[in-house]
């Protein structure tokens, strides 16, 4: 473990509790920012696209025979104004496609298109290996610690959105 890991380590031991969660809260959303910012910026360079056109069709890929939009924005917990934009520039560059759902005839349903898949899985690929790399300075067994309580963060925020 690195001197500065350890260190931060000693100052959260000896940090009052009330202390102690700030400074978690604020590394969550620090680490979290830090990720999303490069995430975001390796798709503009390496892919011409964006974080949200990647995230609609990550979305549309769990349900290969369609989804609604307003399926999608609960999804990605964002306004379905929002996900009609996007969809629409996916489906001006063939990537999506919008048929009229058989049972509602006023919704939607929008698929990936075979063009989108094809690009879909080239972009999670390299997405998927961009997180393991900016992850790699932990081990196995770090990783499913961290996972292990970011699951009780989780569970914790949940008991309290309810409440």
């Amino acid at each position: 473990m690195s001197g500065k890991v350890q260190t931060a380590i000693d100052k959260l031991e000896q940090a009052p509790r009330r202390k102690m969660a700030l400074r978690i809260w604020l590394r969550l959303l620090t680490s979290s920012q830090l990720i999303e910012k490069l995430v975001r910026s390796r798709f503009r360079t390496e892919f011409d696209t964006t974080l949200p056109r990647f995230d609609v069709m990550a979305a549309l890929a769990r349900e290969p025979k369609g989804q609604t939009m307003g399926d999608v924005s609960r999804w990605l917990l964002v306004s379905s104004g929002n996900i009609t934009g996007i969809i629409s520039r996916l489906e001006e560059d063939g990537l999506v496609t919008r048929t009229r759902s058989a049972d509602d005839r006023r919704t939607h349903l929008v698929r990936l298109s075979r063009k989108g898949r094809a690009e879909f899985q080239r972009m999670s690929l390299a997405h998927e290996q961009w997180i393991r790399n900016l992850l790699s300075g932990m081990s196995r067994r770090e990783m499913a610690t961290l996972d292990e309580l970011l699951i009780k963060v989780k569970v914790s925020l949940a008991k309290e959105e309810s409440a």
